[in-house]
């Protein structure tokens, strides 16, 4: 059926995430594949002592950088003073502690990385390790598309849930278990997205520390906010594009 959904739902943004936990780069259409958003999330910054992946969960001051995807594949990282780089000695000085930048293509085996057991005294908690996704660096290895609408979000800033695909309407969570369609691509919505302390972390742009965000999400949203999806048909997804029931 081609009939809208869920009140109009359309394409508002577009971003891809190129290194893990850092900022995006916003588009104006993209391929969507297997992986999601092509270039998403294909690469992530290691530990080299502990062999953990970096996110902003453990390590805060990933969101003051930014990824930026290259012409031949690769990225690079700018960093807060404005530093283009894609060097581990660089990025190692910045992060104070020995790193690698590393492709998904390049890390065999289990991707692990760490969280927090309280949000409200991480500098004493424990930080439990947890495993990844194969292929692209996603955390959840059921969904490889988000989708967050601006009826959920309401006042807050989008960029604390790094949505792939920002949709201007509202009722995102109705699309659970649908296949949708936007542009030439097809969607298998598969669940809502489990949220975590990397949505209280300050961020470049004036996101400042806000630990009441995960609280509300809990006591409104049950724990979750925004949905994730699997790409079932690969095509071409732009901004201006409405989703529809496939």
């Amino acid at each position: 059926m081609d009939a809208g959904v869920s009140g109009d739902l359309r394409v508002l943004e577009i971003w891809r995430f190129p290194v893990k936990s850092l900022q995006g780069e916003r588009l104006d259409r993209t391929e969507v594949g297997p992986e999601g958003v092509a270039g998403d999330r294909g690469w992530a910054l290691f530990d080299v002592e502990t062999g953990f992946g970096l996110t902003a969960r453990r390590v805060p001051e990933l969101l003051f950088a930014a990824g930026r995807s290259r012409p031949d594949g690769g990225v690079e990282v700018v960093l807060p003073d404005g530093t283009v780089t894609a060097d581990d000695a660089v990025l190692s000085t910045w992060a104070g502690r020995q790193v690698a930048l590393r492709a998904a293509a390049q890390v065999e085996g289990a991707r692990r990385y760490e969280s927090t057991a309280d949000l409200e005294h991480e500098d004493a908690a424990r930080w439990n390790p947890f495993g990844g996704a194969d292929g692209a660096f996603h955390d959840n290895a059921d969904a490889r598309v988000t989708l967050l609408s601006t009826g959920t979000l309401g006042g807050w800033d989008r960029r604390r849930f790094r949505a792939n695909v920002v949709l201007a309407g509202a009722g995102e969570d109705a699309l659970v278990g649908a296949r949708v369609r936007a542009g030439t691509a097809e969607l298998d919505v598969v669940g809502r997205v489990p949220r975590c302390v990397m949505t209280t972390r300050p961020q470049a742009g004036g996101i400042g520390r806000d630990t009441g965000v995960l609280k509300t999400i809990h006591r409104e949203f049950g724990g979750a906010l925004s949905v994730g999806a699997v790409v079932a048909r690969p095509g071409m997804l732009a901004v201006g594009d409405a989703l529809t029931l496939a």
